[in-house]
């Protein structure tokens, strides 16, 4: 998969680093369905997901459907087509690009990056193998089959050519097999209609109230089907330019269409979750096929025409049969010549699917916990899970638990600040580094205290956006500065020239998805952690790394200590007399203790000098970074010694001294002003 350098493109356009939390083989949909294509020479369903995975599906085999996952995309997959007949799929995502697919194997041939926004809709003309994609950009690219799919993974921008003239996104597209017409639909209610070798516009339809969502063509391109989120089909003659039969069959809006070959019947599903068989040359006569639990969002149908595979916005998808009597179109549509009113009430010929490929539950709702590490997820099934974000895993299924009793149980009075961001988008957790690289540095933690490390002599500070970095990147290799002139990096230019990454305490699974994406913009690459030590993905994550991470990760730089301002006075009942106000300066993560011990030497003059100084701006000491074995935190004798004779306070409140000062601002302090602590011997 190519990637920008990030040379120019850095300094334009921030590069942010993301994960994907989740198993290692993901058999199952998560989170609704997008697009369906059937091949009726192998049998095989392909099945385009939300959760940005490409699925294969055995039909014959419906006990282990399962054949294998397609992963590239990182957003929805829109759309998919079989072409060349039946070895290549062509996808299209919100991740802004379209994909070559060996389909037989699985792989991904070619990326195409083309577009500038969301793709949302593909058509195909099979007999001149090519592909159109569209989508929010408003741009139609027309691609050669053939063409797309010698290319090479760095070269990948061949387009034969492109319609512009959209007002606005498109949502659905059409072409007839000989690719002498393609219509599109978009949120101007219009159909824009083309002749794709000349690139000439045709003309523009108008008759719909809403976004159009989906587009069938006959396959001389005389005739169009469209339907609408207005909740009407419409049948169009494009010579007379004109719209012959609006079909009000559907009570919401219609977002997926199918017609035979010869036009003599379309079937349509939607947000009424009904699937709706009409005759095209008798308008009074429709069947209702299935009721689905969730709107649809696309139908394939066999080759034979006996059964129909139903894709919804919830993850399972149904195969229901058609009987010779549905083509009939038995019952009686009252106003399918939209005389007003609707479809008559009637019951669908189908009460149960013949065949289900079963999709799992998505991830739906989150709380990060206060140790910004930990974080608690409810899922479409009511299952509760609990995550832990640094170590990238499933920590425990807790089952139909009370989510908000859950959160309230686990959360600690502790306050770490937010370094990442979580999506729900793909129903998996999504977790989002660097889209404020000050936030994502931010957490610095004991790692004794977070179990990271069981070392009792230091009390080591961690960072934990500079673990996870670490630990996505453990398996990147890296040549040492100066390694081009056989320098090495610290060393004569005997020592080793290449460095690996990782950091002392974890990794994470090898099978977690790392993307790195321009920030609210396009995907530059994405791999798995493990295929990091690759030659190829070397290369492509030298160019593509962003700076801020290589600083990180390679250059081993820790990030800066977050700094806390307080002020510190005797309380009112201390009997010390008033001095003047001193603003001091620590570490966020500082115990009182360390204040305490700093009050008990410094301010009441009881103890040695144990390094910690006062006064306006100065710095009390205390923590030191993982490595960094300083002895600002040795001094326990004192400590314990200051903890018996002092207390601190803040809003009159008696501070437990374990607690650091980032909790007693944001749990107790809780004001925008500078911290103020007070003191006062113990009797």
């Amino acid at each position: 998969m190519a990637a920008h350098k990030t040379g120019g493109q850095s300094a334009r356009k921030k590069v942010q680093v993301s994960m994907v939390i989740r198993d290692e083989v993901e058999r199952k949909h998560r989170a609704g369905v997008n697009s369906l294509q059937y091949d009726p020479v192998s049998h095989r369903l392909y099945s385009a997901g939300r959760d940005s995975i490409i699925r294969i599906w055995n039909c014959k085999n419906i006990k282990e459907p399962y054949i294998q996952s397609m992963e590239h995309h990182t957003d929805w997959v829109n759309d998919i087509v079989s072409c060349c007949g039946g070895k290549n799929l062509i996808s299209a995502s919100s991740d802004t690009t379209v994909k070559v697919w060996n389909a037989h194997k699985g792989f991904c041939m070619s990326t195409l990056r083309t577009h500038k926004d969301y793709v949302k809709a593909l058509a195909y003309a099979k007999d001149r193998e090519q592909v159109a994609s569209a989508g929010l950009d408003r741009a139609i690219f027309l691609w050669d089959v053939n063409t797309l799919t010698a290319l090479t993974a760095s070269n990948n921008t061949v387009t034969t050519s492109s319609l512009t003239g959209n007002k606005d996104s498109i949502y659905s597209l059409a072409m007839n097999p000989s690719g002498t017409v393609i219509v599109s639909g978009s949120t101007e209610k219009v159909l824009r209609v083309w002749d794709p070798r000349s690139c000439a516009k045709l003309m523009k339809l108008r008759g719909h109230a809403d976004n159009i969502k989906a587009l069938v063509l006959n396959k001389d391109g005389t005739q169009c089907l469209s339907a609408s989120s207005d909740g009407t089909i419409k049948l169009w003659s494009l010579g007379q330019q004109w719209c012959i039969q609006t079909f009000r069959v559907h009570t919401e809006g219609v977002w997926a269409l199918l017609a035979t070959d010869t036009f003599s019947h379309v079937i349509s599903g939607g947000r009424d979750r009904k699937v709706i068989m009409t005759e095209l040359r008798a308008t009074e006569k429709c069947t209702v096929i299935c009721e689905e639990n969730a709107p649809i969002l696309k139908m394939a149908m066999t080759p034979d025409q006996t059964s129909l595979w139903v894709a919804t916005s919830e993850s399972t998808i149904n195969n229901w049969t058609i009987t010779q009597k549905d083509w009939q179109c038995g019952d009686y549509c009252e106003d399918a010549m939209g005389n007003g009113g609707g479809l008559r009430t009637m019951g669908p010929r189908n009460s149960d699917p013949a065949q289900k490929i079963i999709g799992g539950a998505a991830v739906r709702h989150c709380h990060v916990l206060n140790d910004r590490r930990h974080v608690l997820t409810r899922d479409t099934e009511e299952n509760v899970a609990l995550y832990d974000v640094l170590k990238a895993v499933k920590v425990v299924d807790l089952g139909r638990v009370d989510f908000e009793q859950e959160v309230k149980k686990r959360n600690k009075t502790v306050y770490v600040p937010n370094w990442f961001n979580v999506d729900l988008k793909t129903g998996m957790l999504t977790i989002h580094l660097g889209q404020d690289e000050n936030d994502c540095f931010s957490a610095w933690v004991s790692a004794k205290e977070t179990n990271l490390a069981d070392n009792d002599a230091v009390d080591q500070k961690v960072n934990y956006g500079n673990l996870l970095l670490q630990a996505l990147l453990e398996h990147w290799w890296r040549p040492l500065h100066g390694d081009d002139e056989n320098e090495g990096n610290g060393n004569d230019g005997n020592g080793p020239t290449h460095t690996r990454g990782g950091n002392p305490y974890f990794s994470v699974p090898g099978h977690t998805p790392v993307i790195f994406s321009e920030v609210g913009g396009r995907t530059l690459y994405r791999l798995l952690v493990r295929d990091a030590a690759g030659e190829t993905e070397g290369v492509l994550l030298n160019e593509t790394v962003p700076p801020w991470v290589v600083d990180i990760v390679v250059d081993k730089n820790l990030p800066k200590f977050i700094k806390i301002p307080f002020y510190l006075l005797p309380h009112s009942t201390s009997g010390v007399k008033s001095l003047k106000k001193d603003r001091l300066i620590a570490n966020d993560f500082i115990q009182v203790r360390k204040v305490a011990e700093h009050v008990y030497d410094k301010v009441l003059g009881a103890g040695s000098d144990s390094g910690s100084v006062t006064g306006a701006g100065n710095t009390v000491s205390g923590g030191s970074p993982a490595g960094d074995r300083t002895n600002a935190d040795s001094n326990t004798d004192n400590t314990s010694l200051a903890e018996e004779k002092v207390e601190l306070l803040c809003n009159d409140q008696v501070l437990d001294p374990s607690m650091d000062l980032r909790t007693v601002r944001h749990f107790i302090w809780k004001n925008s002003a500078d911290l103020t602590l007070h003191y006062r011997p113990i009797k």
